[in-house]
């Protein structure tokens, strides 16, 4: 083994989030309330990419997810691709969707919305345009761009 290689232990059963773009992965973390849990987690950031340049990846033992669950993530990495693993093979691959709507997640970047002021859960409608994702707070009407969410 050269000094290059990476040893990362094969998954036998879990799910691998790949392709996160390498500055979200602790976000990704956030987002699937993965700090905490029992499962044991893998996580590269910085990693060379041939078509994004740098990547995250996520490993989560033993762990699977509803797409619900999974398509948040759309936010925030919206070409990730989710790995299913069963008996150490990939037994199902899937792309992330955009939610129509998010809730609890991202925060409002009005000062005067009173999501920021009452314990009230942030509620959005999604808006894609193209790679360029927005989001229309239902509370106050904002529109918070996705450089912005969090």
């Amino acid at each position: 083994m050269t000094h290059e290689e990476l040893v990362v232990s094969a998954l036998e059963n879990g799910t691998v989030l790949d392709h996160i773009p390498a500055e979200n992965v602790y976000k990704a973390l956030d987002i699937l309330n993965l700090r905490g849990i029992e499962s044991q987690i893998t996580i590269g950031i910085n990693l060379n990419s041939k078509i994004y340049g740098k990547k995250g990846i996520i490993k989560i033992a033993d762990k699977f997810f509803e797409d619900h669950e999974l398509n948040k993530l759309a936010l925030i990495a919206p070409k990730a691709t989710v790995n299913i693993i069963r008996d150490f093979k990939v037994v199902e691959k899937k792309k992330l969707v955009m939610p129509e709507e998010i809730i609890g997640i991202a925060k409002c970047r009005n000062p005067k919305c009173v999501t920021n002021h009452q314990p009230i859960k942030t509620r959005f409608t999604t808006i894609a345009e193209g790679d360029n994702i927005s989001l229309l707070c239902h509370f106050c009407e904002k529109i918070t761009s996705s450089r912005h969410i969090f």
